[in-house]
């Protein structure tokens, strides 16, 4: 069986040799003569036996990267891609994962998408959203401001706005001022202009895994040097993060503590607070996604990094657009002073400012209490789905399928024994209509896994018991008839 350092490269060719290379090991890939995740030599040892420079490699090494056929891991070499998981594509939709059907290499019938069952999708199904409320605060803005309301605002964001906002945020016992808010245009521009602020290439940034798949590709755009650091079901792994300190010197380390994106967990207060001190130990910055701190079923804690922040380390992003309306695009996040001029110049070059109409609309909402009534109402719409929800999974789940139930939040994160791919369970679910998320999209790498994400969002509460009864027979099916062992790495082993 061929192997890379047994490629022929032709110096008489008129094509550059990097490109020899590339071409060459992509068929070895292609062809599965080298199989997923297998180390590639490194780039001195392959320069000198293919008699070539470290750059022809390097140039080699970064095209087949570039074009998805390898990934870089921090500190240990350059792996093969699964490449069988770039027909699970992943199309990010401002703060939501959902599948892209369209571009599914999957026999399905993409006009009748009303009959699957999705439990893939995060975002809020559009008869949650307040439409009469907001209708009647976007009048009386309309009323009042005539056409100021449609001028610029300043890029840190309407004064009344986030005024309004920082009393708000005394519910979850974070204390700060109007001076220190920003106003965005969702999480997702949160992260990017964080990312333009701070990164610089080649920049090493921390990153839980698994993790948002949004916050990942605004990672690799700045062409930032990714370090992941498991999650475990009481939050991120100290040990390995601490390890990992004294070797690498983070910008960031990006983190979702409540009820973290896809998996569900929570941090707990001990770590929260020893992820503060390492923060001021090796100075570098936490941005902390509050993902869906507001859906928390049962304790009500809403304790957050932030609050607990007297170190002025932990950069906070809070979205009203996941439980409100999406496409409204409404954020803001709190800046540490260090870092404040930085980030208003990368937001005024995003976008200058966000909607004026909209900040001024959801300062009346917030002023009005509408928000918090409208929390209180899909709090008790998805406490209901949360319960249906689980007890389906006690009731039908195969008893090999493994899984911690969240205490809120949208998603719940399930394993298949060892060995299994969720990239495949994925496929035959969607055939059956069913929809599920892949682990692999929320892996860093996109690498196939065993595990895979449900969530509670974009499903009604009558369509559960059923779904996951379906799901059940779908999985048992699987796991009799497909081949254990198709994929080759064991992830995220303390998960459970």
């Amino acid at each position: 069986m061929k192997t890379v350092e047994e490629i022929k490269l032709d110096k008489n060719k008129s094509q550059y040799l990097y490109l020899q290379l590339y071409e060459e090991v992509k068929k070895l890939i292609e062809s599965n003569i080298i199989e997923p995740h297998v180390k590639l030599p490194t780039i001195r040892y392959l320069a000198s036996k293919l008699g070539v420079n470290n750059v022809t490699v390097v140039n080699a090494y970064n095209l087949l990267e570039a074009e998805g056929y390898i990934y870089k891991k921090m500190g240990s070499g350059s792996y093969v891609q699964d490449i069988r998981s770039k027909e699970v594509e992943r199309l990010i939709l401002d703060e939501e994962t959902n599948m892209n059907f369209a571009n599914l290499d999957i026999d399905i019938d993409i006009n009748n998408k009303e009959k699957i069952v999705n439990f893939a999708s995060t975002a809020p199904m559009p008869d949650l959203f307040p439409v009469d409320d907001f209708k009647l605060v976007l009048n009386q803005v309309l009323d009042r401001d005539k056409g100021r309301a449609f001028t610029y605002q300043e890029s840190q964001g309407y004064f009344n706005l986030r005024n309004a906002i920082s009393n708000y945020l005394s519910d979850f016992n974070i204390k700060t001022n109007e001076g220190n808010i920003h106003i965005i245009s969702g999480a997702q521009q949160g992260i990017d202009i964080l990312s333009k602020a701070l990164i610089n290439y080649g920049d090493i940034v921390f990153t839980e895994n698994p993790t948002y798949t949004g916050a990942i590709a605004v990672f690799k755009s700045r062409s930032a040097r990714i370090v992941e650091i498991p999650i475990n079901k009481d939050g991120i792994d100290l040990i390995d993060l601490e390890y990992k300190l004294k070797s690498f010197k983070p910008k960031f380390i990006y983190v979702m503590p409540n009820f973290q994106n896809p998996t569900g967990y929570s941090y707990s207060v001990a770590k929260k607070k020893k992820l503060i001190e390492l923060a001021t130990k090796y100075n570098f910055y936490i941005i902390e996604d509050d993902y869906l701190s507001d859906l928390d079923f049962f304790t009500q804690s809403k304790n957050t990094l932030k609050s607990l922040d007297t170190s002025d380390k932990v950069v906070y992003i809070k979205s009203f657009s996941k439980i409100f309306m999406p496409g409204l695009r409404l954020a803001f996040m709190i800046i540490p002073k260090s870092i404040y001029n930085e980030v208003l110049s990368a937001k005024h070059i995003s976008d200058i400012s966000t909607s004026g109409l909209i900040q001024r609309a959801f300062h009346l909402y917030l002023e009005k209490g509408i928000w918090q009534k409208h929390i209180r109402n899909v709090n008790t719409i998805y406490t209901e789905r949360y319960k249906t929800i689980v007890k389906s999974v006690r009731k039908h789940m195969p008893k090999e399928v493994k899984y911690i139930l969240p205490q809120g939040g949208l998603s719940f994160w399930f394993s298949l024994p060892s060995g299994y791919s969720a990239n495949e369970l994925y496929r035959l679910c969607l055939k059956n209509d069913i929809s599920i998320a892949p682990g692999s999209l929320f892996d860093i790498w996109q690498r196939d896994t065993h595990f895979f994400r449900l969530s509670i969002a974009s499903i009604h509460n009558d369509e559960i018991d059923y779904g996951i009864a379906k799901l059940a027979h779908i999985i048992n099916y699987f796991l009799k008839n497909f081949q254990k062992d198709r994929i080759s790495i064991d992830l995220y082993n303390n998960l459970f």
